[in-house]
């Protein structure tokens, strides 16, 4: 009998609908709590909703990962459906308890059910957002190509440290609560009225540049990728945005003028767990580098 994958995620994957309904990816969401309430990702509130609230709040919300119950139900489901061998990538460990809860589900699976011969590998991506959500979708593509489950295993545990990130925000503020940012860099931030740019080192996310407007931002993403894109790994773009569009729209404009790139360019939003983290105006580019 034909062995069936199944590619799972956590919800900051922030894969658009489309995509997940295409490539049929299962998706754990993970909690936010707001106001005492909470919500899960992208199920019981919508990242358009999430934005237009956030002004408004008085505390910052916070985020909790997917229990592994979550994952299992996921991987029992699709079980009953066919599927034997399951691929599940997971936002970094430094950033998240995702990558752990996932692998707590696996040793709860093979507990309940010591006997099966179902496969599962949990990948620490390493990345966040659409940082997991590139290796994710590659993955996706590469099993249509007919990949098995062995090569895919190593695509993402050979190439996840070279998915290059980049991120800018236009307010510092839930960088600065979240802690996701330092003070000294968030002050010298506000002074100077500099946007930062991060990018993931050593599985968590550092500063790499400050430029000032988002002009001299858009060149930096453009110039980095010029220099730093693998050309036979990339064949998609994707780029992220909080709550506009319109910087989003114009970073892909920029790609298409001042590059030669002839892939896909996506552009996807950030869901409610890294958009409380990011905050309103933020900006982020995903490729595979050298």
């Amino acid at each position: 009998m034909e062995k069936l994958i199944k590619i799972m995620a956590d919800s900051t994957c922030d894969l658009s609908q489309e995509i997940i309904d295409k490539y049929n990816i299962g998706v754990a969401p993970l909690n936010i709590e707001i106001g005492g309430k909470t919500y899960r990702d992208k199920v019981d509130i919508t990242p358009d909703r999430f934005y237009e609230l956030l002004p408004t709040l008085q505390e910052l919300p916070s985020t909790s990962m997917p229990s592994p119950e979550e994952y299992l139900s996921i991987i029992d489901k699709s079980i009953q459906e066919g599927y034997d061998q399951f691929l599940v990538i997971c936002m970094s460990s430094g950033t998240s308890g995702s990558y752990q809860s996932a692998e707590i589900a696996k040793e709860y699976f093979y507990d309940r059910n010591p006997n099966s011969d179902v496969r599962i590998h949990v990948v620490d991506s390493l990345s966040m957002s659409h940082g997991s959500g590139w290796l994710v979708m590659k993955s996706a593509q590469l099993l249509e190509e007919g990949y098995d489950f062995d090569r895919l295993v190593s695509f993402n545990e050979d190439n996840k440290k070279r998915v290059k990130h980049f991120l800018c925000v236009d307010d510092l503020n839930n960088l600065i609560k979240s802690g996701r940012l330092t003070n000294a860099s968030a002050f010298i931030g506000k002074i100077l009225r500099v946007k930062p740019i991060m990018t993931m080192k050593k599985s968590k996310g550092a500063i790499v540049a400050k430029e000032r407007g988002w002009n001299k931002v858009l060149r930096y993403y453009v110039n980095e990728f010029k220099t730093r894109v693998d050309r036979e790994q990339t064949n998609f773009i994707i780029i992220g945005y909080t709550s506009d569009i319109h910087i989003a729209n114009a970073l892909r404009d920029k790609m298409v003028q001042d590059t030669d790139f002839g892939g896909d360019i996506h552009i996807m939003q950030m869901g409610v767990a890294v958009g409380t983290h990011v905050g309103l105006g933020g900006l982020s580019m995903f490729f595979m580098e050298k």
